[in-house]
């Protein structure tokens, strides 16, 4: 053992080569067992062996390298000022590589996340803000934790990063004021990817919902992006929540119908929609005494949100009550306006003006005195 301790310290390229043979060896057998124990894990489908081979795959060659010659290293006497320099190199690479171990969960738990359905819905904008702040999180710790170690004062910086965050805040209010509207939206949950949505003179399908913006796809086949923080200051209009559609229609017919038949008209209604299946009646009712008609209005309910499926069925109605009223022969009012020509004169004869001399006063005569 002692001609090993005195051969090993013949030289400093012993020394050196000693320590990069046991770095090969160490980074060899480190690489092996993580790959192994990756190709093991992925071969399940358990929600903890999907995390460890996450965590496996994102396990830095470099990074077992540099575990390995640290590790050699150990095995030789060093000065003071390189154990010290190799203590804190020591923290550095695990601090990188716990945070990347770190980040790949956190993703992978997104993307488990963003699967789930929160009240029957599915809600990426929660997994994405999550993810964010997660990550960042995450990554703020590792740096200070790796300049605390390195000797930086890090109150200081907390400091002064916490100043030069109000004043970026003020400088990019509305970016964040449409952080937190995606914020509320993920919470709230007004809207997910695929509804219908209504507002304003816009109507389309929901295909995006990102931090700033929200993508909606119109009927007319462009797509139209959304400030998030002005899409809430709207009234918005879901229709792909809306279970059941009430549908009220008007129509009209001549005021030359008889009384009878004005009272058969509504029942023949009635009639119509009863025998639609997806339609429930509700009312038809001979609303008022019109212009030039008599106005109908009638009331039901479909059973379905589809649009074009209450299309067909609102046809349908329409068709058999224009066939039932002919049938009855109850016409249809046409938009009539009767227009009177009246003649004006434009200078009136005038009435001359007859004086009665019975209640006139007696004037006097000029010039004539009483004796």
């Amino acid at each position: 053992m002692g001609s090993l301790n005195a051969w090993l310290d013949l030289t400093q390229l012993s020394r050196l080569l000693l320590v990069v043979l046991a770095a090969a060896i160490g980074f060899t057998i480190l690489r092996f067992l993580v790959g192994s124990a990756r190709r093991r894990l992925e071969g399940r489908t358990s929600q903890w062996a999907c995390y460890a081979a996450a965590i496996a795959g994102r396990t830095s060659n470099l990074l077992i390298f540099v575990f390995a010659l640290m590790l050699a290293l150990k095995l030789t006497t060093l000065p003071d000022n390189w154990s010290s320099a190799l203590a804190h190199a020591w923290f550095v690479v695990l601090a990188l590589q716990v945070a990347w171990w770190m980040d790949a969960c956190v993703r992978l738990w997104t993307r488990d996340l963003s699967r789930l359905r929160f009240g029957g819905m599915q809600n990426p904008v929660m997994a994405s803000l999550i993810s964010v702040v997660v990550l960042l999180v995450v990554w703020a710790v590792m740096l200070l934790s790796i300049l605390a170690n390195l000797g930086v004062d890090i109150t200081a910086l907390i400091a002064s990063l916490g100043v030069g965050g109000i004043a970026v805040a003020l400088a990019v209010q509305t970016i964040l004021s449409d952080i937190f509207a995606s914020l509320s939206i993920g919470f709230d949950k007004p809207f997910e990817i695929g509804d219908f949505v209504v507002f304003g003179d816009v109507a389309g399908t929901i295909e995006h919902i990102g931090l700033k913006t929200t993508r909606i796809r119109s009927l007319s086949g462009e797509q139209i992006v959304c400030s998030n923080a002005e899409l809430l200051k709207q009234t918005l209009h879901n229709y792909k929540r809306m279970n059941t559609r009430r549908i009220v229609f008007q129509f009209g017919v001549s005021y030359r119908t008889q009384a009878d038949k004005a009272e058969a008209v509504a029942e023949l209604v009635r009639k119509i929609i009863d025998g639609v299946g997806e339609a429930k009646f509700d009312r038809a009712h001979l609303l008022s005494f019109d212009e030039s008609r008599l106005l109908y209005e009638v009331v039901y309910i479909m059973q379905t949100a589809d649009y074009n499926r209450y299309m067909d069925v609102q046809q349908h109605i329409n068709l058999r009550l224009l066939a039932g009223m002919q049938e009855l022969g109850v016409e249809l009012a046409l938009p009539v306006r009767e227009l009177r020509n009246v003649e004006v004169l434009a200078d009136a004869p005038r009435k001359p003006v007859e004086r009665s001399h019975a209640h006139s006063a007696p004037q006097p005569e000029q010039g004539r005195t009483s004796h």
